[in-house]
């Protein structure tokens, strides 16, 4: 009898065993691109767009990584003072309700090329380079690692690495550098990428005649013991180790018209010497310059000369970021100079903006006011700043109508003239017949978010957030209660229906994602605890 429970001890740990080490990859989310839909594509691409027109403007999009408004002294926060973006505001139109489509990088940049939520052409989720392997990978994550606030998502099945290599843009989708080469533009792509690393997805196929940078969510400004450059590590987050493995290997190396270079100088400011480069190249071309700087995202690693600036500041990850975005706010005002030497200002369409709110989870900044962070759908994931400039041709100073970061495809469309194909739905408004006065009413009736159970709505007087999978639900008058304070759920339940109805009916239009999430994040705002899907 001993005998015989001692072998069946055994049999049992050793089918637990299996269970536990059994891989997870699955074919169930294999990414095939639609041959069909891409010929579709270069058809349309190849049709005739009409005459160009001798004035068209320069379009010039600065997007910067991880910078909330709270650390711009141009919205009333901010230690360091960033007075070339202060200048760039003053020069043109800041806009005190923008919102990114996403409060994490690469799905939010994915909506801002394309004109569209991301979710319609699958792309729901951050991009993933790594899932946990099998069942005892996660229980060794959920139970003997301290992750918070992430916490390990339980899962059946997950993307091998050929389908992990194709997570981005579907090359089907029709960016702006694409659209704009129609109307004879030179079109540029420098610093961060974060939308595909697979050949088919590469700046260099999406219609970038010119590539500067990488193609990750991150990488070294320079590398580890660079002198004169102080490195910082963030011992408390548990994604800064993760952060610096990826070093400058594979899509973390900087790569120059889609071939790897060897790079020696602080990235910041390598990326404004080559858009300054560019810019003096093309001063008498019409040019589409995309100069997407990694700053202030991780790793913490700033000159020593802009760290000497904030000797008195005593926490040295504090130090570090006032540093990095000091040193951010000097390469812009670089750029902007250029134009003007150049004979360029009023002939360039200049857009600013941050592809999601502060990441507080690093320790390096707060949202101020503003509830929630990156990662999270309150208005501190999800509302950035965001400038236009256009010399002489703008009238406003400030705008206070919600807008979207989808609009600046629809803003750069309009103005070149260019058709848009007519099977698939575009969600930016065309903001210069509201800047010019033209049109009065509201650009957007509503703005959406979705990632899984993680969804939320605004109109112009109510924000819904709403976690689907527990039901637990926020309901503000964002219009009176722009800090999310006061959750009135429960004292407006028809608002709160409503809302979810205008969601639901938006959402049953969006395919399934291409890929998975694979991470939960935790927020709590001091009442209570709240979940986001990632």
């Amino acid at each position: 009898m001993k005998k015989r429970f001692f072998f069946l001890s055994i049999l049992i740990f050793i089918l637990l065993l299996i269970y536990l080490l059994w891989p997870l990859s699955s074919d169930r989310w294999d990414i095939q691109f639609n041959r069909t839909e891409l010929a579709k594509k270069i058809n349309f691409l190849e049709k005739e767009q009409g005459s160009t027109s001798d004035s068209l403007p320069n379009i010039l999009l600065i997007v910067v990584d991880d910078l909330g408004m709270a650390d711009l002294s141009l919205y009333g926060g901010g230690h360091p003072a960033t007075p070339h973006i202060d200048a760039l505001g003053s020069a043109g139109v800041v806009f005190n309700n923008a919102y990114v489509t996403s409060p994490v990088c690469s799905p939010s940049r994915a909506a801002m090329l394309s004109g569209r939520y991301q979710q319609r052409f699958g792309f729901q989720y951050q991009l993933h380079d790594r899932y946990l392997r099998n069942r005892l990978e996660y229980l060794g994550f959920n139970y003997f690692v301290d992750s918070y606030p992430w916490i390990p998502k339980w899962m059946d099945e997950v993307p091998g690495k050929k389908s992990i290599d194709k997570q981005g843009f579907p090359p089907s989708e029709i960016i702006l550098p694409e659209l704009l080469k129609t109307k004879g533009y030179q079109t540029a792509m420098i610093g961060k990428w974060h939308l595909g690393s697979d050949e088919a997805q590469i700046p260099c196929a999406m219609g970038f005649d010119y590539q500067y940078g990488f193609y990750a969510s991150h990488s070294l400004y320079a590398y580890e013991n660079t002198p004169g450059i102080h490195d910082q590590k963030i011992k408390d987050d548990f994604t800064d180790p993760h952060i610096w493995s990826g070093q400058r290997k594979g899509p973390h190396a900087i790569y120059k018209n889609c071939e790897e270079i060897e790079v020696t100088e602080y990235l910041t400011d390598r990326f404004a010497d080559e858009a300054i480069h560019y810019i003096n190249k093309h001063d008498s071309d019409p040019f589409f310059l995309y100069l997407a700087f990694n700053a202030p995202h991780t790793p913490l690693q700033a000159p020593e000369m802009y760290m000497e600036k904030f000797n008195t500041i005593k926490d040295p990850i504090k130090r570090t970021y006032y540093a990095m975005i000091a040193n951010l706010d000097d390469n812009i005002g670089k750029v902007m100079d250029a134009l003007g030497k150049r004979g360029l200002d009023e002939s360039t369409l200049v857009f600013f903006i941050s592809d999601n709110g502060g990441a507080e989870y690093t320790h390096t900044t707060n949202n101020g006011k503003y509830k929630g962070g990156k990662i999270t759908d309150f208005e501190g994931g999800l509302k950035v700043p965001f400038i236009i400039r256009w010399k002489n041709k703008l009238n406003h100073q400030t705008y206070e109508h919600m807008v979207s970061s989808m609009d600046i495809f629809q803003t750069i469309v309009a103005l070149a003239d260019i058709n848009l194909p007519d099977d698939r739905t575009y969600d930016g408004v065309n903001l210069l017949p509201f800047l010019l006065d033209e049109n009065t009413s509201e650009p957007h009736p509503y703005l959406f978010w979705q990632r899984g159970f993680s969804k939320a709505i605004r109109s112009k007087e109510w924000k819904m957030v709403l976690n689907e999978a527990s039901q637990d639900t926020t309901l503000f008058y964002i219009l009176d209660d722009p800090f999310e304070t006061d959750n009135i759920s429960i004292e407006h339940p028809d608002i709160a229906r409503q809302l979810a109805l205008t969601h639901k009916n938006w959402s049953s239009t969006l395919p399934p994602p291409l890929w998975p999430s694979m991470i939960y994040y935790e927020f709590n705002d001091g009442n209570h605890l709240y979940y986001f899907d990632q």
